[in-house]
Protein backbone atom coordinates (compact mmCIF):
# COMPACT_ATOMS: atom_id res chain seq x y z
CA UNK A 1 0.00 0.00 0.00
CA UNK A 2 2.58 2.52 0.72
CA UNK A 3 4.49 1.63 -2.53
CA UNK A 4 0.89 3.48 -4.20
CA UNK A 5 1.29 6.24 -2.36
CA UNK A 6 4.80 7.05 -2.61
CA UNK A 7 4.26 6.59 -6.28
CA UNK A 8 1.42 9.12 -5.88
CA UNK A 9 4.13 11.30 -3.78
CA UNK A 10 6.57 10.90 -6.37
CA UNK A 11 4.35 12.35 -9.24
CA UNK A 12 4.07 15.57 -7.63
CA UNK A 13 8.19 15.66 -7.71
CA UNK A 14 8.33 15.12 -3.64
CA UNK A 15 11.95 15.00 -2.78
CA UNK A 16 13.00 11.20 -1.85
CA UNK A 17 9.41 9.69 -2.61
CA UNK A 18 11.34 7.98 -5.54
CA UNK A 19 12.80 5.81 -3.97
CA UNK A 20 10.00 3.51 -3.24
CA UNK A 21 10.28 2.53 -7.26
CA UNK A 22 13.48 -0.01 -6.85
CA UNK A 23 13.03 -3.31 -5.34
CA UNK A 24 16.09 -3.82 -3.45
CA UNK A 25 14.88 -0.15 -1.30
CA UNK A 26 11.72 -1.96 -0.81
CA UNK A 27 13.32 -5.45 0.07
CA UNK A 28 15.48 -3.89 2.78
CA UNK A 29 11.99 -2.38 3.97
CA UNK A 30 10.48 -5.59 4.13
CA UNK A 31 13.38 -7.22 5.98
CA UNK A 32 13.34 -4.87 8.70
CA UNK A 33 9.63 -4.34 9.23
CA UNK A 34 9.35 -8.02 9.52
CA UNK A 35 11.77 -8.47 11.98
CA UNK A 36 10.07 -5.82 13.84
CA UNK A 37 7.02 -7.28 14.07
CA UNK A 38 8.27 -10.73 14.88
CA UNK A 39 10.46 -9.84 17.83
CA UNK A 40 8.94 -6.54 18.99
CA UNK A 41 5.49 -8.13 18.64
CA UNK A 42 6.27 -11.63 19.36
CA UNK A 43 6.62 -11.42 23.01
CA UNK A 44 3.16 -9.99 23.47
CA UNK A 45 1.83 -13.00 21.50
CA UNK A 46 4.02 -15.59 23.51
CA UNK A 47 2.20 -14.11 26.34
CA UNK A 48 -1.08 -14.05 25.03
CA UNK A 49 -1.24 -17.85 23.60
CA UNK A 50 0.28 -18.24 27.75
CA UNK A 51 -2.83 -16.50 28.73
CA UNK A 52 -4.53 -18.83 26.65
CA UNK A 53 -3.15 -21.84 27.82
CA UNK A 54 -1.67 -22.91 24.26
CA UNK A 55 0.92 -25.21 25.51
CA UNK A 56 2.80 -27.71 23.80
CA UNK A 57 1.85 -31.81 24.17
CA UNK A 58 4.57 -33.64 24.61
CA UNK A 59 4.42 -37.27 24.05
CA UNK A 60 7.66 -38.96 25.82
CA UNK A 61 9.89 -40.20 23.30
CA UNK A 62 13.17 -40.95 25.68
CA UNK A 63 14.66 -37.77 24.81
CA UNK A 64 17.07 -35.66 26.73
CA UNK A 65 15.03 -32.37 27.59
CA UNK A 66 11.99 -33.31 25.79
CA UNK A 67 9.45 -33.13 29.21
CA UNK A 68 10.66 -30.05 30.03
CA UNK A 69 9.20 -28.29 27.10
CA UNK A 70 6.12 -29.74 28.02
CA UNK A 71 3.68 -26.34 28.20
CA UNK A 72 5.55 -24.10 26.14
CA UNK A 73 3.47 -21.96 24.01
CA UNK A 74 2.78 -23.55 20.65
CA UNK A 75 1.03 -21.93 17.34
CA UNK A 76 3.60 -19.27 16.99
CA UNK A 77 3.83 -19.95 13.61
CA UNK A 78 0.93 -17.21 13.78
CA UNK A 79 3.81 -14.69 14.43
CA UNK A 80 5.53 -15.60 11.42
CA UNK A 81 2.79 -15.50 9.28
CA UNK A 82 1.93 -11.39 10.49
CA UNK A 83 5.34 -11.07 10.29
CA UNK A 84 5.38 -11.84 6.34
CA UNK A 85 1.62 -10.55 5.28
CA UNK A 86 2.57 -7.06 6.38
CA UNK A 87 5.08 -6.40 5.31
CA UNK A 88 4.58 -7.42 1.91
CA UNK A 89 0.92 -5.70 1.80
CA UNK A 90 3.30 -2.36 2.58
CA UNK A 91 6.05 -2.55 0.19
CA UNK A 92 4.79 -4.95 -2.42
CA UNK A 93 2.50 -3.89 -5.74
CA UNK A 94 -0.09 -5.47 -4.85
CA UNK A 95 -1.49 -5.99 -9.00
CA UNK A 96 1.75 -8.25 -9.26
CA UNK A 97 0.03 -11.69 -9.92
CA UNK A 98 3.05 -13.57 -8.07
CA UNK A 99 2.49 -11.24 -5.12
CA UNK A 100 -0.79 -12.35 -5.03
CA UNK A 101 -0.30 -15.91 -5.19
CA UNK A 102 2.15 -15.83 -2.35
CA UNK A 103 -0.21 -13.75 -0.26
CA UNK A 104 -3.19 -16.28 -1.27
CA UNK A 105 -0.81 -19.33 -0.58
CA UNK A 106 0.90 -18.17 2.77
CA UNK A 107 -2.97 -17.83 4.51
CA UNK A 108 -4.74 -20.99 2.57
CA UNK A 109 -1.21 -23.34 4.10
CA UNK A 110 -1.39 -21.37 7.70
CA UNK A 111 -5.23 -21.31 7.83
CA UNK A 112 -4.08 -25.56 7.35
CA UNK A 113 -2.00 -25.61 9.95
CA UNK A 114 -3.80 -23.53 12.44
CA UNK A 115 -6.51 -25.73 12.22
CA UNK A 116 -4.38 -28.78 13.32
CA UNK A 117 -2.42 -26.82 15.66
CA UNK A 118 -6.47 -25.78 17.08
CA UNK A 119 -7.51 -29.44 17.31
CA UNK A 120 -4.50 -30.33 19.27
CA UNK A 121 -4.38 -28.04 21.75
CA UNK A 122 -8.41 -26.95 22.44
CA UNK A 123 -9.74 -30.28 21.20
CA UNK A 124 -7.11 -32.15 23.38
CA UNK A 125 -6.56 -34.39 19.81
CA UNK A 126 -2.98 -35.04 19.86
CA UNK A 127 -3.49 -36.48 16.31
CA UNK A 128 -4.24 -33.13 15.11
CA UNK A 129 -5.72 -32.92 11.90
CA UNK A 130 -6.34 -36.27 10.04
CA UNK A 131 -3.73 -36.81 7.15
CA UNK A 132 -6.40 -36.78 4.37
CA UNK A 133 -7.64 -33.23 5.30
CA UNK A 134 -4.19 -31.74 5.15
CA UNK A 135 -3.42 -33.24 1.90
CA UNK A 136 -6.58 -32.39 0.14
CA UNK A 137 -5.57 -28.70 1.30
CA UNK A 138 -2.10 -29.15 -0.05
CA UNK A 139 -3.98 -30.33 -3.13
CA UNK A 140 -5.99 -27.75 -3.27
CA UNK A 141 -3.12 -24.79 -2.67
CA UNK A 142 -1.57 -26.59 -5.51
CA UNK A 143 -4.21 -26.70 -8.08
CA UNK A 144 -4.52 -23.07 -7.73
CA UNK A 145 -1.09 -22.39 -7.94
CA UNK A 146 -0.55 -24.75 -10.60
CA UNK A 147 -3.68 -23.30 -12.81
CA UNK A 148 -2.00 -19.27 -11.93
CA UNK A 149 1.34 -20.06 -13.21
CA UNK A 150 0.04 -22.06 -16.19
CA UNK A 151 -3.02 -19.88 -17.88
CA UNK A 152 -2.59 -16.33 -15.76
CA UNK A 153 -1.78 -14.03 -19.21
CA UNK A 154 0.53 -12.42 -16.53
CA UNK A 155 2.57 -15.17 -16.45
CA UNK A 156 5.35 -15.15 -18.94
CA UNK A 157 9.09 -15.70 -19.98
CA UNK A 158 10.91 -12.91 -21.72
CA UNK A 159 12.81 -15.00 -24.71
CA UNK A 160 15.78 -13.34 -26.62
CA UNK A 161 15.06 -13.05 -30.24
CA UNK A 162 17.89 -11.40 -32.95
CA UNK A 163 17.07 -8.10 -33.68
CA UNK A 164 17.15 -9.10 -37.59
CA UNK A 165 14.20 -11.79 -36.79
CA UNK A 166 12.09 -9.10 -35.83
CA UNK A 167 9.86 -7.27 -37.92
CA UNK A 168 8.56 -4.85 -34.87
CA UNK A 169 9.79 -3.67 -31.89
CA UNK A 170 6.65 -3.65 -29.23
CA UNK A 171 6.14 -1.10 -26.28
CA UNK A 172 6.99 -4.81 -24.03
CA UNK A 173 10.13 -5.10 -25.51
CA UNK A 174 13.97 -4.82 -24.48
CA UNK A 175 16.47 -4.45 -26.66
CA UNK A 176 20.02 -5.43 -25.47
CA UNK A 177 23.12 -5.87 -27.75
CA UNK A 178 21.01 -6.49 -31.04
CA UNK A 179 18.87 -8.80 -29.27
CA UNK A 180 15.34 -8.42 -28.40
CA UNK A 181 14.17 -9.88 -25.28
CA UNK A 182 10.35 -10.46 -25.97
CA UNK A 183 7.28 -11.69 -23.47
CA UNK A 184 6.28 -15.41 -24.53
CA UNK A 185 4.01 -17.99 -22.40
CA UNK A 186 6.53 -20.55 -21.58
CA UNK A 187 6.43 -24.25 -20.19
CA UNK A 188 9.97 -23.87 -19.52
CA UNK A 189 11.99 -24.62 -16.07
CA UNK A 190 15.68 -24.93 -14.80
CA UNK A 191 17.58 -28.27 -14.87
CA UNK A 192 20.60 -27.56 -12.53
CA UNK A 193 24.00 -28.33 -13.46
CA UNK A 194 23.31 -29.04 -17.16
CA UNK A 195 24.57 -26.87 -20.31
CA UNK A 196 21.48 -25.35 -22.21
CA UNK A 197 19.99 -25.76 -19.17
CA UNK A 198 16.02 -25.12 -19.68
CA UNK A 199 13.65 -28.10 -20.42
CA UNK A 200 10.63 -27.32 -21.53
CA UNK A 201 7.49 -29.31 -19.81
CA UNK A 202 5.42 -29.82 -23.09
CA UNK A 203 8.25 -31.89 -24.10
CA UNK A 204 6.56 -34.78 -22.23
CA UNK A 205 4.02 -34.88 -24.30
CA UNK A 206 4.96 -33.51 -28.34
CA UNK A 207 7.06 -36.54 -28.73
CA UNK A 208 3.65 -38.06 -29.02
CA UNK A 209 2.41 -35.45 -31.25
CA UNK A 210 2.73 -31.69 -31.69
CA UNK A 211 -0.63 -30.77 -31.12
CA UNK A 212 -0.16 -32.29 -27.76
CA UNK A 213 1.23 -28.87 -26.63
CA UNK A 214 -1.78 -27.53 -24.99
CA UNK A 215 -2.42 -30.12 -23.08
CA UNK A 216 0.50 -29.54 -20.96
CA UNK A 217 -0.97 -28.41 -17.75
CA UNK A 218 -1.92 -32.49 -17.26
CA UNK A 219 1.20 -32.58 -16.51
CA UNK A 220 2.10 -29.43 -14.74
CA UNK A 221 -0.75 -28.91 -12.61
CA UNK A 222 0.01 -32.78 -10.59
CA UNK A 223 3.86 -31.43 -10.73
CA UNK A 224 2.82 -28.27 -8.51
CA UNK A 225 0.70 -30.54 -6.34
CA UNK A 226 4.00 -33.26 -5.71
CA UNK A 227 6.13 -30.12 -5.35
CA UNK A 228 3.73 -28.43 -2.81
CA UNK A 229 2.94 -31.16 -0.56
CA UNK A 230 6.27 -32.49 -0.55
CA UNK A 231 8.07 -29.62 0.25
CA UNK A 232 5.44 -28.59 2.92
CA UNK A 233 5.45 -31.85 4.59
CA UNK A 234 9.15 -31.98 4.75
CA UNK A 235 9.37 -28.85 6.27
CA UNK A 236 6.68 -29.73 9.05
CA UNK A 237 8.89 -32.98 9.39
CA UNK A 238 11.76 -31.09 10.26
CA UNK A 239 10.70 -28.71 12.68
CA UNK A 240 11.10 -31.14 15.81
CA UNK A 241 14.21 -29.14 17.57
CA UNK A 242 14.27 -25.70 18.54
CA UNK A 243 15.23 -22.89 16.24
CA UNK A 244 15.75 -26.26 13.15
CA UNK A 245 12.77 -25.48 10.92
CA UNK A 246 12.95 -21.48 11.32
CA UNK A 247 16.32 -21.48 10.82
CA UNK A 248 17.10 -23.95 8.05
CA UNK A 249 13.85 -22.12 6.41
CA UNK A 250 15.34 -18.70 6.52
CA UNK A 251 18.40 -19.86 4.96
CA UNK A 252 16.83 -21.01 2.01
CA UNK A 253 14.35 -17.91 1.61
CA UNK A 254 18.33 -16.23 1.18
CA UNK A 255 18.55 -17.92 -1.58
CA UNK A 256 15.48 -17.95 -3.33
CA UNK A 257 15.63 -13.74 -2.69
CA UNK A 258 18.82 -14.14 -4.88
CA UNK A 259 17.06 -15.88 -8.12
CA UNK A 260 14.02 -14.36 -7.73
CA UNK A 261 16.38 -10.72 -8.39
CA UNK A 262 18.29 -11.81 -10.82
CA UNK A 263 15.45 -13.43 -12.80
CA UNK A 264 13.22 -10.17 -12.66
CA UNK A 265 16.08 -7.94 -13.92
CA UNK A 266 16.64 -8.56 -17.54
CA UNK A 267 20.58 -7.37 -17.26
CA UNK A 268 21.54 -10.01 -14.72
CA UNK A 269 19.18 -12.54 -16.69
CA UNK A 270 21.25 -11.68 -19.32
CA UNK A 271 24.71 -11.27 -18.23
CA UNK A 272 24.03 -14.76 -15.91
CA UNK A 273 22.39 -16.32 -19.26
CA UNK A 274 19.42 -17.26 -17.39
CA UNK A 275 15.93 -17.31 -17.67
CA UNK A 276 14.40 -14.18 -17.62
CA UNK A 277 10.51 -13.52 -15.99
CA UNK A 278 8.99 -10.50 -16.11
CA UNK A 279 7.75 -9.19 -12.36
CA UNK A 280 9.30 -11.81 -10.67
CA UNK A 281 11.56 -9.43 -9.04
CA UNK A 282 8.57 -8.37 -6.80
CA UNK A 283 8.77 -11.50 -5.12
CA UNK A 284 11.74 -10.39 -3.66
CA UNK A 285 9.87 -7.80 -1.44
CA UNK A 286 8.02 -11.07 -0.11
CA UNK A 287 10.91 -13.20 0.58
CA UNK A 288 12.77 -10.28 2.25
CA UNK A 289 9.76 -10.00 4.99
CA UNK A 290 10.20 -14.23 4.89
CA UNK A 291 13.59 -13.94 5.40
CA UNK A 292 13.07 -11.30 8.29
CA UNK A 293 10.01 -13.26 9.73
CA UNK A 294 12.32 -16.77 10.23
CA UNK A 295 15.07 -14.87 11.72
CA UNK A 296 12.65 -12.66 14.12
CA UNK A 297 11.05 -15.98 15.08
CA UNK A 298 14.40 -17.46 16.12
CA UNK A 299 14.69 -14.30 18.56
CA UNK A 300 12.15 -16.42 20.52
CA UNK A 301 12.54 -20.24 19.30
CA UNK A 302 16.51 -20.72 19.21
CA UNK A 303 17.69 -23.29 22.22
CA UNK A 304 15.73 -23.23 24.76
CA UNK A 305 12.81 -22.64 23.00
CA UNK A 306 10.13 -19.77 24.29
CA UNK A 307 7.54 -20.76 21.77
CA UNK A 308 6.92 -23.46 18.56
CA UNK A 309 5.66 -22.69 15.40
CA UNK A 310 3.60 -25.43 15.39
CA UNK A 311 2.02 -26.65 12.22
CA UNK A 312 0.41 -22.85 11.42
CA UNK A 313 4.36 -21.99 10.82
CA UNK A 314 5.72 -25.26 9.57
CA UNK A 315 3.35 -25.81 7.11
CA UNK A 316 3.03 -22.59 5.41
CA UNK A 317 7.37 -22.39 5.60
CA UNK A 318 7.45 -25.32 2.98
CA UNK A 319 4.40 -24.49 0.65
CA UNK A 320 5.89 -20.93 0.62
CA UNK A 321 9.42 -21.59 -0.47
CA UNK A 322 8.03 -24.51 -2.32
CA UNK A 323 5.32 -21.70 -4.56
CA UNK A 324 8.23 -19.72 -4.53
CA UNK A 325 10.35 -21.93 -6.63
CA UNK A 326 7.80 -23.27 -9.11
CA UNK A 327 6.80 -19.37 -10.05
CA UNK A 328 10.74 -18.43 -10.56
CA UNK A 329 11.38 -21.40 -12.45
CA UNK A 330 13.61 -23.19 -10.33
CA UNK A 331 11.90 -25.83 -8.81
CA UNK A 332 14.45 -28.75 -10.28
CA UNK A 333 16.38 -27.20 -7.65
CA UNK A 334 14.97 -27.96 -4.57
CA UNK A 335 16.45 -31.03 -4.00
CA UNK A 336 19.45 -29.33 -3.62
CA UNK A 337 18.68 -26.63 -1.99
CA UNK A 338 16.08 -27.91 0.43
CA UNK A 339 18.66 -30.68 1.13
CA UNK A 340 18.29 -30.89 5.12
CA UNK A 341 14.14 -31.22 4.98
CA UNK A 342 14.79 -33.66 1.74
CA UNK A 343 17.20 -35.60 4.74
CA UNK A 344 14.24 -35.55 7.29
CA UNK A 345 11.83 -36.98 4.96
CA UNK A 346 14.20 -39.40 3.34
CA UNK A 347 15.16 -41.08 7.33
CA UNK A 348 11.77 -41.35 7.88
CA UNK A 349 10.76 -42.98 5.18
CA UNK A 350 13.53 -45.43 5.32
CA UNK A 351 13.05 -46.31 8.64
CA UNK A 352 9.30 -47.24 8.02
CA UNK A 353 10.04 -49.27 5.10
CA UNK A 354 13.23 -51.39 6.81
CA UNK A 355 10.88 -51.82 9.79
CA UNK A 356 7.89 -53.20 7.93
CA UNK A 357 10.34 -55.32 5.54
CA UNK A 358 12.53 -56.74 8.29
CA UNK A 359 9.02 -57.84 10.69
CA UNK A 360 7.42 -59.55 7.57
CA UNK A 361 10.64 -61.33 6.92
CA UNK A 362 12.13 -61.88 10.41
CA UNK A 363 8.43 -61.71 12.30
CA UNK A 364 10.40 -58.38 14.80
CA UNK A 365 11.18 -54.73 13.06
CA UNK A 366 14.69 -53.50 13.00
CA UNK A 367 15.49 -50.14 12.35
CA UNK A 368 18.36 -48.35 10.29
CA UNK A 369 18.28 -44.86 12.74
CA UNK A 370 17.97 -44.89 16.18
CA UNK A 371 15.08 -42.92 15.94
CA UNK A 372 13.41 -40.46 13.00
CA UNK A 373 13.17 -38.31 11.62
CA UNK A 374 17.05 -38.23 11.73
CA UNK A 375 17.75 -35.61 13.85
CA UNK A 376 16.05 -37.66 16.91
CA UNK A 377 18.73 -40.05 15.86
CA UNK A 378 21.43 -37.94 16.91
CA UNK A 379 19.70 -36.72 20.13
CA UNK A 380 19.89 -40.64 20.59
CA UNK A 381 23.56 -40.23 20.33
CA UNK A 382 23.63 -37.68 23.13
CA UNK A 383 24.51 -35.03 21.25
CA UNK A 384 23.24 -31.56 22.10
CA UNK A 385 20.01 -29.88 20.64
CA UNK A 386 22.18 -26.82 19.85
CA UNK A 387 24.92 -28.60 18.53
CA UNK A 388 22.76 -30.70 15.95
CA UNK A 389 21.06 -27.70 14.79
CA UNK A 390 24.15 -25.52 14.14
CA UNK A 391 25.38 -28.40 12.38
CA UNK A 392 21.79 -28.62 10.15
CA UNK A 393 22.17 -24.92 9.62
CA UNK A 394 25.84 -25.27 8.53
CA UNK A 395 24.42 -28.40 5.68
CA UNK A 396 21.89 -25.97 4.69
CA UNK A 397 24.02 -22.66 3.99
CA UNK A 398 26.38 -25.09 2.18
CA UNK A 399 23.33 -26.53 0.29
CA UNK A 400 22.22 -22.74 -0.47
CA UNK A 401 25.57 -22.04 -1.75
CA UNK A 402 25.50 -24.65 -4.23
CA UNK A 403 22.25 -23.60 -5.53
CA UNK A 404 23.28 -20.90 -6.18
CA UNK A 405 26.66 -20.96 -8.00
CA UNK A 406 24.29 -23.60 -10.22
CA UNK A 407 23.23 -19.76 -12.08
CA UNK A 408 26.42 -20.12 -13.66
CA UNK A 409 27.86 -24.15 -13.16
CA UNK A 410 26.65 -26.28 -16.06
Amino acid sequence: MLYYLFQYLDSLDVPGTGVFQYISFRAAMSVVTSLFISMFFGKYIIQLLQKQQVGEIVRDLGLEGQIQKQGTPTMGGLMILAAIIIPTLLFAKLDNIYIILMLVSTVWLGAIGFIDDYIKVFKKNKEGLQGKFKIIGQVGIGIIAGSILYFHKDVQVKEPIPIEQVTEVLPTDNVIDDVVWRNQRSTETTIPFFKNNEFDYSRLLTWISGDLADYTWLIFIPLVIIVVTAVSNGANMTDGLDGLAAGTSGIIGGALAIFAFVSGNYVFADYLNIMYIPETGELTIYIGAFIGACIGFLWYNAYPAQVFMGDTGSLALGGIIAVVALAIRKEMILPVLCGVFVIENLSVMIQVSYFKYTKKKYGEGRRVFKMAPIHHHFQKMNMHEAKIVNRFWIVGIMLAVISIVTLKLR
